[in-house]
């Protein structure tokens, strides 16, 4: 898409010098930091007392050895990404205020990141030759935050150089000459980082949301105009490569929170291209562009609730200003209109401002149509991206009222995959009722050959059945078949075989699983089944966060409170009582990740089969 359009002639010709881009106000353009809303300013230099007062956070290392002794990445990353947080904080603080009070702890923060022997995660030093462990210096591996960390620095001097001048003229050199050594070198004269996608491996968010930061860098720092125009030229190549490889439905196999690093970091390349040739690289009118942006309001089951199929919370707040200027750009009011439903002021959106500088400063200096398009998320009728196999139905579209259903083919190898075929999500009210548990904090064991040894990538805890004692397997071969889907405004339907999505072991023949979803009318769940002999053991799971009472042939899911001051949905699961035999155990949330969702427990809802059959089907009804 880029790079057939946009030879490297023409970047020759349209790429603005790196003296004379200027994308955003620096210090120095004191009308324009002056001229922000009051409530931002307020909040800036707050952040900016708050981060000058804060104890700078240590990195031993001891604490860098932990993922290698006990798969802990938790306890390296909190220091390490406050030591960011406070740097932006006090960049931008300093830009407001203009007085000089934070540019001393400022410089400490710069030079301190500056004498790290590595800006990425321990969690990531696997790519390096030495392996896991502690970094070795004399290689520099390119991932998420070494780019990430270039990028803050390359903004820092962008915006403060003249004052960074001023308190040593070793400052923006060293700052440079770091960038130059771990990102800008290597990403140019290396081409075997996994992420570039050069080496036939399927690439995922790592490929746009590292692309954004390395060509941030590249247009601010690099000097040499011939290694600048490569930069750019292989940046886009390699983007080309994410960008090819994404379903023309635009759905994001990583989910919703992961769109936000995903389509949402290929959207941060498209501004900095768009910027950096004055408008002449635009490729917003391309549908496949349209389609990516649209997954994050499709996904959207209401409020802060998601679709959280994959390694995704159920709940999140999507990037409010990015999914607006996303909006904007490809012409889409009904995206422009999502972002504004969550109703996030322009001082709110800026209070974790260190995400990212080339998302912060577009939220601080390209908000202010914001207000001039309705608050109200689209909550659509029906949704269906055929190749993702995903689906979402609502009882009526425009609201969360009634039911609403999320269900998913697909296969299990998909980008951060759980074991997952078929599985579905039920909602009333908005509320949810029947869910996806989500994802417990990463360690080493979340992307080891032990994955799938943790219980939430398991298809015993998504609302599936087990086969003699037999769940899912892990494996693009292990995947949905004959998918069917329809809507119109009395019904909708979903029907798939998932017992391709089983390994021998379940001795499965057919899995036919078929929702059928009448809008002013319950959920019928329908599974026809034939098995090579008769299953010594046959049952269903089904998760829900609701209070749980089991009556003859039905379940009650009463309201519960969680977190938030949020609360669940209410429902009743129907059941055949003759043929299946009801149990609810309690599963514990000690992890704080899914705890903040949902609270201190969920509940895994067991109808097993008293006398299975080889041949069988069972309904289920969600009212």
């Amino acid at each position: 898409m880029l790079t057939q359009r946009y030879s490297r002639n023409f970047l020759k010709r349209v790429l603005v010098p790196r003296d004379r881009w200027h994308p955003w106000p620096t210090v120095a353009d004191r009308r324009a930091w002056q001229g922000l809303q009051p409530a931002i300013r307020r909040t800036l230099v707050r952040n900016g007392i708050e981060a000058m007062r804060a104890p700078w956070p240590q990195l031993p290392a001891t604490l860098c050895l932990e993922f290698a002794r006990n798969g802990n990445r938790s306890r390296f990353q909190v220091p390490y990404f406050e030591r960011r947080y406070i740097l932006a904080r006090l960049a931008l603080a300093e830009c407001v205020e203009n007085k000089g009070r934070f540019l001393d702890p400022l410089l400490n923060a710069i030079w301190a990141i500056c004498e790290e022997s590595t800006w990425s995660l321990p969690a990531h030093l696997s790519n390096q030759k030495a392996g896991p462990g502690l970094p070795d210096p004399a290689e520099h591996v390119v991932d998420l935050f070494a780019a990430e960390t270039a990028a803050q620095l390359a903004w820092t001097v962008y915006l403060l150089c003249t004052e960074l001048d001023k308190l040593s003229p070793l400052v923006v050199p060293r700052i440079r000459r770091e960038i130059r050594d771990r990102v800008l070198a290597p990403c140019l004269e290396r081409s075997d980082f996994w992420w570039m996608g050069f080496r036939g491996r399927v690439v995922n968010n790592w490929n746009p949301w590292i692309n954004s930061n390395w060509l941030a860098c590249v247009l601010l720092v690099e000097s040499d105009p011939e290694r600048r125009l490569a930069a750019v030229a292989k940046s886009m190549r390699s983007l080309d490569v994410f960008i090819d490889g994404y379903p023309a439905d635009g759905g994001c196999d990583e989910g919703p929170s992961y769109w936000t690093r995903a389509a949402a970091s290929m959207f941060d390349c498209l501004e900095l291209l768009r910027w950096a040739s004055r408008g002449k690289i635009d490729v917003y009118g391309e549908p496949l562009v349209r389609e990516m942006g649209r997954f994050t309001y499709r996904a959207h089951l209401g409020g802060t609730w998601v679709i959280n199929f994959a390694d995704a919370p159920a709940s999140m707040t999507p990037p409010v200003g990015l999914v607006y200027r996303y909006g904007v750009r490809i012409r889409d009011r009904a995206m422009q209109a999502f972002a504004a439903s969550f109703g996030k002021p322009a001082s709110a959106m800026v209070t974790h401002i260190a995400d990212s500088p080339t998302r912060s400063l577009s939220n601080l200096f390209d908000t202010a149509r914001f207000g001039s398009v309705p608050r109200r998320a689209p909550l659509l009728r029906d949704v269906w991206l055929p190749d993702l196999q995903v689906m979402v139905a609502r009882s009526a579209g425009g609201t969360t009222g009634g039911l609403t259903l999320a269900a998913k083919g697909g296969h299990n190898a998909e980008s951060h995959n759980h074991n997952d075929v078929g599985h579905f999500v039920a909602y009333t009210d908005g509320k949810p009722v029947l869910v996806d548990a989500g994802v417990e904090t990463y360690s080493r064991k979340t992307f080891s050959r032990d994955r799938y040894s943790i219980w939430t990538m398991q298809s015993q805890y998504h609302n599936l059945p087990t086969i003699n004692g037999v769940m899912q397997q892990n494996g693009r071969e292990f995947r949905a078949s004959n998918v069917t889907y329809s809507a119109d405004r009395r019904k909708v339907g979903f029907s798939l075989d998932i017992a391709g999505a089983y390994p021998q072991a379940a001795r499965l023949k057919t899995w036919r699983r078929t929702l059928t979803f009448t809008r002013n009318g319950p959920v019928a769940l329908v599974d026809d089944y034939q098995t090579a002999g008769r299953p010594r053991d046959l049952f269903w799971s089904f998760i829900t966060p609701c209070r749980v009472r089991i009556g003859k042939g039905i379940i009650r899911l009463g309201t519960a409170a969680l977190p938030q001051d949020r609360a669940t949905g209410a429902a009743r699961l129907l059941f055949d009582a003759t043929r299946l035999k009801a149990s609810v155990e309690k599963i514990p949330i000690a992890d704080p990740q899914m705890k903040a969702i949902w609270g201190r427990q969920l509940f895994r809802i067991v109808l097993r089969a008293t006398s299975p059959q080889a041949t069988g089907r069972f309904t289920f009804r969600i009212v």
